[in-house]
């Protein structure tokens, strides 16, 4: 395999959690979010270097105290679709087409090691790619205007979580001829447009998103049973 990037979006607001500052900037213990984040990155020593996205009116990314294999990128933009995708951008100028990126959300501090390394050994495959993802065990119910109106079945149906692990031409290429970058909640769903099918790596339930001040709670007592805290 060539090189791996790792690439997180930051220039959100994480308005649900109703917070004096975007959520990947809060604390959880003594270090950030998206500190937390880019470390579950580093703990492959396969990726190489780690581009953090952030909003044109950040002021705060560059005060944190990130590793020297990260670099902040300036280019964020009013999607998350748009932020990755300005963020391949400059990727691409350090990378060869076949390379790989590794995109990760900002808010998700509990992703383990062994998840990471299951996912580049066996998401590298081909140029479909892979992305970390549980099976869903709950009853799923499709609402209208807050009365049941079907229970979907589960069968086959999976919750996407990240890492999402793509070719770098592939998913450059998936974002640029993207129309409408609002319809696009993850990287995978933006491949799928290209015709190709990612692969699905059974991820961990602990590997959770922080939105809401619960999440942080939770967060927390994930990070202390990993013996991460």
């Amino acid at each position: 395999m060539k090189q791996i990037f790792g690439l997180i979006p930051a220039a959100g607001i994480g308005a649900r959690m109703r917070a004096d500052r975007p959520k990947q900037y809060l604390f959880l213990g003594s270090r950030t979010l998206l500190e937390r984040s880019v470390d579950c990155l580093r703990a492959d020593a396969r990726v190489v270097r780690i581009f953090i996205v952030v909003a044109r009116n950040d002021a705060i990314a560059t005060a944190l105290p990130l590793p020297a294999c990260c670099e902040i990128l300036v280019a964020g933009g009013a999607t998350r679709a748009e932020t990755v995708r300005n963020g391949l951008r400059v990727v691409k100028g350090v990378a060869a087409n076949d390379d790989w990126i590794l995109v990760h959300d900002a808010a998700r501090p509990c992703l383990q090691a062994a998840e990471l390394a299951a996912l580049i050994d066996n998401g590298g495959r081909d140029e479909h790619g892979a992305l970390l993802a549980i099976p869903l065990s709950d009853t799923v119910k499709r609402a209208c205007e807050g009365r049941v109106q079907q229970t979907v079945a589960r069968t086959d149906l999976w919750r996407a979580l990240t890492p999402q692990f793509f070719r770098i031409d592939v998913l450059s290429q998936a974002l640029e001829q993207s129309t409408d970058a609002t319809q696009i909640t993850d990287e995978a769903s933006a491949v799928e447009s290209l015709g190709l099918k990612p692969h699905l790596i059974e991820g961990s339930a602990g590997n959770i998103k922080v939105t809401t001040a619960d999440d942080l709670r939770l967060a927390e007592a994930v990070l202390r049973q990993q013996g991460r805290w």
